[in-house]
């Protein structure tokens, strides 16, 4: 097709959005460089994300720019040969096990403690905050933090496993108000020395280990924000793991993003630039590799707190680049605003969940009691 064809069939597409090309609306969208209809064509949400990296198009409200994107399914007249390969590459390659476990750490994680700490805010915590009683992302990761320990009936003395801790800060949490002591397991680096160094003193130990050599009783475990990086193909042995891990009694809180579709569906420019490696669970997934190993006592969906979430981080990364520029160039303040936007829209028209699971090996004796 030639370039004005294709023109012609972007500006149909988007107007079933309600975006019009170089409109006065906050979510119209400006195109710098005609090559950009071509290239998202041939390849959809990599080609799209690749030339907002390179300034070739421009909106001045992304993140509702690509609500509407979403909300009107037009990612779906867009399947192109990097959708179909990122999808059979995470259907059928095992990418999260062995030295493909730490890789994660080093693209993502590993960035810079700068950068998370300029934008996650008070506390490093890099998992959807609890919003129900909070008005600012601080307050709502507090809450959440309080959350799990509660739905965990935490009390002094017991021992807990945090299965991909991050830098720390939920242990230091339980630590501090519950009175537990602890293990946090992660694949980065500078997680690992980061968290080391935040409960210093208080009886946690961080290990840079793969969560599958795990084989110790703890009281109680709670993975926040890691089971994405788990895969499909190890989401049985990760449950294994941990049931390995419990007393029959224990409880155990999964928080994790999760999907209203089929499964193995990775986007392609998140697999390339953000999570390489990660793969968004399903519910049928989920429940199947349960079968057997735990009783699901509680399953709460508050997925539409992660656009609050992700617009706080957005506003904080902002505010902070003036210092974060002297570390990090132009294009990627261009893939991180992308990154955020994209990720607001999804949780925005509910295209991805928030969940988290309560469980227990053979049940909580007498029943147990929803906290929220």
């Amino acid at each position: 097709m030639s370039q004005d064809s294709l023109k012609h069939r972007a500006i149909e597409l988007l107007q079933h959005a309600g975006i019009h090309l170089d409109g006065n609306a906050p979510t119209d969208i400006r195109v710098h460089d005609e090559r950009l209809y071509a290239r998202v064509f041939a390849h959809g949400s990599l080609g799209l994300g690749e030339a907002y990296m390179d300034g070739w198009w421009s909106v001045s409200d992304l993140p509702g720019f690509m609500t509407r994107l979403l909300s009107s399914h037009l990612d779906e007249h867009l399947k192109t040969l990097d959708t179909l390969l990122a999808h059979l590459k995470a259907r059928f390659v095992n990418l999260q096990r062995g030295e493909h476990a730490f890789e994660i750490g080093k693209a993502h994680y590993d960035l810079g403690n700068d950068l998370f700490k300029a934008m996650l805010g008070k506390r490093l915590v890099y998992s959807c905050g609890y919003w129900a009683n909070a008005d600012n992302v601080d307050d709502a990761q507090e809450a959440k933090l309080d959350l799990v320990c509660r739905k965990l009936q935490l009390k002094p003395g017991q021992r807990v496993l945090d299965i991909g801790c991050g830098w720390g800060e939920a242990l230091k949490y339980a630590a501090e108000k519950y009175g537990v002591s602890g293990v946090g397991v992660t694949v980065s680096q500078e997680q690992a020395e980061f968290a080391r160094e935040l409960c210093k003193g208080l009886p946690i130990e961080i290990r840079l280990q793969d969560y599958h050599e795990l084989d110790e009783r703890f009281d109680a475990i709670m993975s926040i924000g890691m089971f994405e990086h788990v895969g499909g193909k190890n989401y049985r042995s990760y449950f294994e793991v941990a049931r390995r891990c419990l007393p029959d009694d224990g409880l155990f809180l999964l928080h994790c993003i999760g999907s209203n579709g089929a499964p193995a569906q990775p986007d392609p420019w998140i697999e390339k630039y953000i999570f390489p490696n990660s793969m968004i669970p399903a519910a049928s997934q989920v429940t199947a590799t349960l079968e057997g190993l735990f009783v699901v006592e509680d399953w709460h969906n508050f997925g539409a707190d992660y656009d609050r979430t992700l617009t706080a981080w957005h506003a904080n990364f902002d505010a902070a680049w003036p210092e974060l520029s002297k570390s990090y160039d132009a294009r990627f303040q261009r893939m991180w605003h992308f990154y955020l936007a994209c990720s607001a829209a999804v949780f925005r028209t509910r295209r991805d969940q928030l969940w988290q699971l309560t469980l227990c090996p053979r049940g909580v004796p007498g029943g147990y009691r929803v906290p929220r």
